[in-house]
């Protein structure tokens, strides 16, 4: 279904701040928005992801090329989503090949907790991740020498299980997640059924090749597979949002 509401906003409208927020219904909202909007008004968990790819669904060039695929109003939609969450999670990949910031800078609201997943401790004190802008700051493992005001979470080496980031962040009060990268991370989220929605953020680009958005485990059979509720936007630059609601999966 597609929201004739939605194409009319401006970026900025779908950009508005923790304060407007609180006292708004959910239904002045675009429907992307509500879910988050209701967990932080219940104080209640939600896990959100989301990838911005291109429309054949690749995130990067062969040559790790990403930059840009989606235009600036899938951009203010992603700080929105940024402005409404306890916490980003990211893998140490995407810290590696991108130097996110995983502010809120395209829309009024506070930033939200940072959080690196780097069991082999290989992100350093440098990212711009660990800028001390104000917002909380963990690592599940951590290189040696990261700044002191950086949490960490002790774990092994290796993959952690999802259960148990999702359990250690829950413990510090961070319920409501956006899962943001990369693509791996992500997709381990989604088999681990650890994923309430998934907003996709397609650009208007064919990359032909490259590094794929999502890679599960085969499902076998198509009756095997997730068919989420879906709700597709599309946004005044013509991108396009496919809301994927995975609750009564």
């Amino acid at each position: 279904m597609q929201d004739e509401a939605w194409r009319k906003r401006r970026p900025s409208d779908a950009c508005i701040g923790l304060a407007e927020a609180d006292d708004m219904p959910t239904d002045g909202l675009p429907d992307a928005f509500a879910p988050l909007i209701e967990a932080r008004a219940q104080r209640t968990a939600c896990v959100v992801a989301q990838l911005g790819l291109s429309l054949d669904g690749r995130i990067a060039t062969e040559t790790g090329d990403a930059k840009y695929i989606n235009g600036t109003d899938a951009l203010a939609h992603l700080h929105r989503i940024r402005a409404l969450v306890d916490a980003v999670v990211v893998g140490a990949g995407t810290v590696r090949a991108d130097d996110p910031q995983l502010t809120v800078r395209h829309c009024p609201g506070r930033h939200p907790a940072r959080v690196v997943i780097d069991p082999n401790g290989t992100i350093g004190a440098r990212a711009r991740v660990w800028t001390d802008d104000g917002a909380r700051l963990l690592v599940f493992g951590g290189a040696p020498h990261l700044p002191a005001r950086v949490e960490r979470i002790p774990v092994p080496r290796g993959d952690i299980p999802t259960p148990q980031i999702l359990s250690q962040l829950a413990r510090r009060g961070l319920r409501r997640l956006l899962i943001e990268g990369g693509a791996d991370t992500l997709s381990r989220f989604l088999a681990a059924d650890a994923v309430d929605y998934l907003h996709l953020l397609y650009g208007r680009v064919i990359i032909g090749s490259g590094k794929v958005g999502i890679n599960l485990p085969a499902a076998g059979a198509l009756a095997n597979a997730p068919r989420p509720a879906t709700r597709t936007h599309i946004f005044p630059d013509g991108d396009l949002l496919v809301s994927c609601d995975f609750r009564d999966r």
